[in-house]
């Protein structure tokens, strides 16, 4: 656990891509299997254990302490893993420090009444570091700052000569941890493991933002086809040798959650689209979306309330042939004949837009079809002799996203971060004016946010927080918020939508903090009516 435990350490403070990059291939250079391949699955989610529970660990700790005082340390603190690392009251005389295969071996067979002893005997055994990172591993939230797709990447570059990290994507679902034939290879002691699965996941292509100012000068519009880009979340459908799957653009498997889309796969191949809430054609919000995501199953009402289905975009395989080194005009050929072939009300085509000049897009990018909120994405643009690659190249694909809406808001709850922002209040809730009942002016809040500022903005931030605390909820402050004196935030977002579950009624989409507005007086922020209209534009 010692060389495991060091690793997330110094990831969680390790703010370089780099950096964290150089971290994860030397420690898989330098660890033996099978303790790298069970970190290489923790890294990229890929490890969980079904009978490890938060409770037991709170149970075990409160076993050992006074509750109260480790309830208030929890709210100091902020994080479950690192309360319990620093505050454990270990016993003398414990065992050697677990190597991270037997701890992994043994969560996966053991029953839940053994869960706590198991616990009990690690931590006694381990320093703080290595408690934290076996809490970490067990809760399955490493929060170290490292994207799965990122961890492949240092598979990628571990070897003496470094492969193509979307090799690895494409192999990746063909593989099992603890990854011991995938390292055979790299390292050169073992053949290449085989990518030719039935419903495997292909690497997405990515869109670069369109500078228009920059680009439109470079680019001929006769190379070019434009679409919507729709407000949902991309996918990969796949049907392949009698295996139906569909994946999320950085390849988590979601067909559990997605029954009603999965079976209407009928024939044989792979596409790439938008995953949208659809009835009768027509797309619902990306809130209608939301009450099918992150699920690990639905119920039948919840199919029939929220009828989900895709937006076609490409074509990556038709039955055994591989349409990616096809160009984008002809993929795009064969994608209408085979949506067509579907015959289904779940998959439908993604409209190419004409348009002869830049100036005759602009215009459509600024005033898209009426009745047809879901527009406001913007506009995706593809070269008709691109092939589908890989990653994001510079040139084939853009995005060309409409500009984010701004308002003016104050800051009213502040909550503790996770990781490295743990001992910072970095989490906030926003607010605009509306008259209470009695027609006082009050603040509502209307989104919340967790980045879009700098490390020296933050530390402004949680200075005021502190000094401008009124009440404590755990590790929530409501913070001082009045016409004259308080805490504006520039917030942007992508779009609205009405939400039952908001006491303002409204939702954002994508807020994030735009700039601090320490010259502003909160009285002078926005009122609710301003996002009604808004909305009622939208």
């Amino acid at each position: 656990m010692k060389a495991f435990a060091e690793l997330l350490d110094r990831l969680s403070l390790t703010a370089s891509r780099n950096a964290k990059l150089t971290l994860v291939r030397d420690y898989l250079r330098q660890t033996p299997d099978p303790d790298r391949g069970w970190a290489l699955a923790a890294l990229t989610g890929e490890l969980s254990f079904d009978a490890a529970k938060p409770a037991f660990i709170r149970k075990a700790v409160e076993a050992r302490m006074d509750p109260q005082l480790f309830a208030w340390s929890y709210d100091y603190v902020g994080d479950l893993a690192e309360t319990v690392a620093l505050v454990w009251p270990a016993r003398p005389g414990a065992n050697r420090e677990p190597q991270l295969s037997e701890v992994v071996d043994a969560l996966r067979g053991a029953t839940r009444p053994e869960v706590q002893r198991l616990i009990e005997g690690w931590l006694d055994a381990l320093q703080p570091t290595g408690r934290w990172a076996l809490l970490k591993l067990m809760t399955g939230g490493l929060r170290v700052g490292l994207t799965a797709r990122l961890a492949k990447r240092a598979v990628a570059d571990m070897g003496a000569e470094p492969v193509p990290a979307v090799e690895i994507e494409e192999l990746w679902h063909a593989l099992h941890p603890p990854y011991e034939d995938l390292f055979a290879w790299l390292e050169g002691h073992g053949e290449r493991p085989s990518s030719d699965n039935p419903g495997r996941f292909r690497p997405a292509m990515l869109a670069q933002a369109l500078d228009e100012a920059v680009d439109f000068g470079k680019l001929d519009p006769a190379d070019y086809s434009a679409e919507w880009k729709w407000d949902g979340i991309r996918v990969q459908a796949v049907n392949e040798g009698g295996v139906r799957r569909l994946y999320t653009r950085t390849g988590d498997d979601i067909s559990k959650g997605f029954p009603d889309v999965v079976d209407a796969l009928t024939a044989e191949g792979s596409i790439d689209g938008e995953l949208l809430v659809m009835r009768d054609g027509r797309i619902a919000s990306f809130g209608d979306l939301q009450q099918r995501l992150n699920r690990k199953s639905v119920d039948a009402k919840l199919l029939a309330k929220f009828p989900a289905g895709i937006r076609a975009y490409d074509l990556l395989a038709e039955g055994p042939e591989d349409t990616r080194p096809l160009p984008f005009a002809e993929r795009r050929r064969r994608l209408e004949a085979f949506v067509a072939r579907e015959q289904s009300d779940r998959i439908d085509l993604s409209p190419i837009q004409p348009f002869a000049t830049w100036a005759e897009l602009t215009a459509l990018r600024a005033n898209p079809p009426a009745g047809d909120p879901q527009v406001s994405e913007g506009l995706m643009l593809k070269r008709l002799d691109s092939i589908y690659e890989a990653g994001r190249p510079k040139g084939p694909w853009f995005k060309w996203k409409r500009d984010p809406l701004l308002i003016d808001a104050v800051l009213m709850y502040a909550q503790r971060g996770h990781g490295k922002r743990s001992s910072f209040y970095s989490d906030y809730t926003f607010g605009v004016w509306t008259e209470d009942d009695a027609g006082q002016r009050v603040l509502t809040p209307v989104g919340k946010a967790y980045f879009g500022f700098t490390d020296e903005e933050l530390k402004q931030i949680d200075k005021f927080v502190r000094d401008n605390t009124l009440e404590r909820f755990g590790p929530v402050r409501s913070v001082r918020a009045e016409p004259h004196h308080g805490l504006v935030f520039e917030v942007a977002f992508e779009g609205l939508q009405r939400s039952t579950r908001h006491k303002s009624g409204v939702a954002m989409r994508f807020p994030r903090i735009n700039r601090l507005r320490w010259d502003k007086p909160p009285g002078e922020a926005d009122a609710l009516s301003t996002l009604e209209r808004m909305l009622a534009a939208q």
